[in-house]
């Protein structure tokens, strides 16, 4: 993939996104999202990403497996333009934080944000650990339900029996597919550290150490939110009666 095709595919992803995120302003919004409109067309834009994301890393593996054996030069078109497509969405929605929310609110994931283009940008450029890349974006699979959790909550449904189906689903997918993930992607880069260049090597270490210590502190809260904090309130109850 050329690197206009690369700048092509990253440009048309960031409006592709920007796209989504004016149509789905159109969209009829929940009364109780109304008066927070711009975080909720985020988060539904954010939506589309992981959808998106997590059926085209399926669909890399799927197509291409040797590239599960070598995650360093190993890759094809289709999974170079997934990680070139990513990179335009995390552009857009770096720049939307920037625009619509304070730093004190956003820094985490802005950080993260700077992170990811930062190794993705590294990555497409040299045509080098696209398989890497590809591997990292499974965590999307479970990014589906956490943005769903936040959308059910801001439509006031958090007591429903959708949102605690949910609520299992996207702890069961947070272990399985971030903190596993994120664990194996560093096993993998410690057990190929002759492989990996040193710059490369500092950049993936740095990200998947910003990545681990964010996911930790996020599945602590997700843990307190729906589970730790009804369990909380049950056994209170039933210390009252």
């Amino acid at each position: 993939m050329e690197l206009s095709s690369v700048l092509l595919t990253t440009a048309g992803s960031y409006g592709f996104f920007r796209l989504v995120n004016t149509g789905v302003g159109r969209l009829p919004v929940p009364d109780s999202a109304r008066k927070n409109a711009i975080k909720w067309r985020n988060i539904s834009t954010s939506f589309v990403h992981s959808l998106v994301t997590a059926i085209w890393a399926v669909f890399c593996f799927v197509l291409q497996p040797h590239m599960a054996e070598d995650l360093i030069e190993t890759h094809s078109v289709f999974s170079h333009a997934l990680v070139s497509f990513s990179i335009g969405y995390f552009i857009y929605d770096l720049l939307d934080m920037v625009t619509y929310q304070k730093i004190s609110q956003s820094w985490e994931l802005g950080l993260h944000h700077v992170v990811v283009i930062t190794c993705f940008g590294l990555s497409v450029a040299t045509r080098l650990y696209i398989g890497f890349a590809v591997v990292a974006l499974l965590v999307e699979i479970n990014s589906v339900f956490l943005h769903l959790r936040q959308m059910l909550r801001m439509s006031n449904m958090g007591a429903g029996t959708a949102y605690r189906v949910n609520s299992m689903i996207n702890l069961g997918t947070y272990v399985v597919f971030r903190i596993n993930t994120l664990a194996w992607m560093t096993r993998w880069l410690v057990l190929n550290r002759d492989k990996v260049p040193l710059l490369s090597y500092t950049l993936g270490s740095v990200g998947l150490a910003v990545m681990t210590a964010m996911n930790i502190v996020l599945f602590y809260r997700l843990l307190r939110s729906d589970f730790l904090k009804g369990s909380a309130r049950e056994a209170k109850k039933e210390k009252e009666t």
